[in-house]
């Protein structure tokens, strides 16, 4: 009885303060910023916490922004996260004229659940009633993309890894964290609300440049070794490649040219590509990526050009908690009707959400509220008390039980497949393709 109490407590405060915090996921919306340039984004979140009277400690991972409630050595830790940047698609409506950037994902939406369940915590006044602590944690660059910008990054040494769960499980941000949990957008449908116990792909990212010979191409085309046919050659041998992967194995590869030539006079004697490539499991990202080598190399080989890949570390898939997902599940009831609710849902898509499922228990349900596909011209938000207010209630809710009742709670929830250790080798092994 007494924790039911404190969930009405908490979900009563995220009601009061549900315009302050939209106004926020608003204000975000309005200034979006790619991966590891969230600058005004971080401030927004910063400002934010200090309003709430917690000490924020920003830059960490050159952006970023997290702020703790709980006494330090409280256990178990929880972390709450939400994610900063926007993606580039031009052709959407509200993208900036100049970045092309524009919240086509929702990662405005994670930052007003995170700040909604902080707001319900602190405002309810009911932590000194529960055991732990509470990380809300605001991480950079979330979406795999700018590959040459934070490769730059890398090379100067300012981080580690294109990712920003990477990047901060690198830096030891997670180390004491005990279970993570956020919410991510997705347009469910008409007749659903919430998709609980997702799973995703994970991938490996790609940066290929094809070498040739430039010469006139009208004039003596056949003294050139032209790069631009070895790239073709190579999306057309990546095609033929398609049926020798597995179903199960959920293998998606999906190259982009980022480089076609310099002028159309010209054979081409530079084209560079990125690609990733996607598998359900990590033994298949691996197994499906030399296959693809094989193919691109075979395009350089046939034109009589040379090719440069490089692999780098991308996201691993997915893992479910189902202990987890159906204590969430629970706490959705007086949200959101259970004919509303869809369980265990596969994607093909990709999330850092699983890299840190791999060290830890993860809970990363999907919340509508918003309409259109993620990435496309076509998504926005269309109900804030669905997209934002019931997740941040749901969340908070879950936390309350957690920290009610942790001593059992934990020994249901399956062991992490690796530890920290065992997660950065297999980074590493992405990278040098080993």
């Amino acid at each position: 009885m007494r924790v039911e109490k404190l969930k009405k407590r908490v979900c009563k405060k995220i009601e009061e303060n549900k315009d302050e915090i939209i106004k926020v996921v608003k204000e975000i919306y309005n200034t979006p910023e790619t991966g590891y340039k969230e600058t005004k984004t971080t401030n927004i979140v910063k400002k934010s916490f200090n309003n709430l009277d917690l000490k924020p400690e920003d830059n960490i991972a050159i952006t970023g922004v997290k702020a703790t409630i709980g006494r330090q050595n409280n256990n178990p830790h929880l972390a709450v996260l939400g994610e900063l940047d926007a993606l580039i698609c031009r052709d959407h409506p509200d993208a900036d004229i100049i970045t092309g950037a524009v919240h086509a994902c929702g990662h405005n939406n994670q930052i007003g659940i995170m700040l909604g369940v902080a707001y319900g915590l602190i405002k309810a006044n009911i932590f000194n009633e529960l055991n732990g602590k509470i990380d809300f944690m605001a991480v950079p660059a979330e979406e795999f993309i700018e590959m040459d910008y934070r490769d730059d990054l890398i090379q100067t040494g300012e981080i580690s890894f294109l990712g920003g769960k990477q990047e901060l499980i690198n830096r030891g941000y997670f180390d004491d964290i005990d279970l993570a949990m956020m919410v991510h957008s997705l347009d469910v449908g008409d007749m659903k609300d919430v998709i609980v116990g997702p799973t995703g792909n994970g991938f490996l990212g790609k940066k290929i440049q094809f070498i040739g010979q430039e010469s006139h191409a009208g004039g003596s085309p056949e003294d050139g070794v032209n790069a631009l046919n070895a790239a073709v050659l190579a999306i057309n041998n990546i095609n033929a490649q398609r049926e020798t992967f597995k179903d199960n194995d959920k293998i998606r590869v999906h190259p982009i040219i980022t480089k076609g030539g310099d002028v159309v006079n010209i054979v081409p004697s530079e084209v560079k590509m990125e690609s990733y490539v996607r598998g359900k499991t990590v033994d298949s990202i691996f197994n499906a990526n030399k296959k693809v080598n094989r193919a691109i190399k075979a395009g350089a080989d046939a034109v009589g050009g040379d090719v440069i890949i490089k692999d780098i570390p991308g996201y691993l898939p997915m893992l479910n908690y189902e202990n987890l997902m159906n204590l969430f599940e629970k706490n959705l009831e007086g949200i959101i009707p259970k004919n509303r609710i869809i369980r265990q849902k596969s994607f093909s898509g990709s999330f850092d959400m699983g890299d840190l499922s791999h060290i830890m228990p993860v809970l990363h349900p999907f919340f509508s509220g918003v309409r259109g596909s993620l990435h496309t011209r076509n998504f926005k938000i269309v109900d804030y008390d669905l997209a934002v207010i019931k997740p941040a209630k749901a969340l908070a809710k879950t936390i309350i039980d957690i920290l009610s009742k942790q001593d059992y709670l934990f020994d249901q929830f399956k062991k992490p497949p690796f530890n920290k250790a065992e997660y950065l080798e297999i980074l590493s092994k992405m990278r040098t393709n080993e």
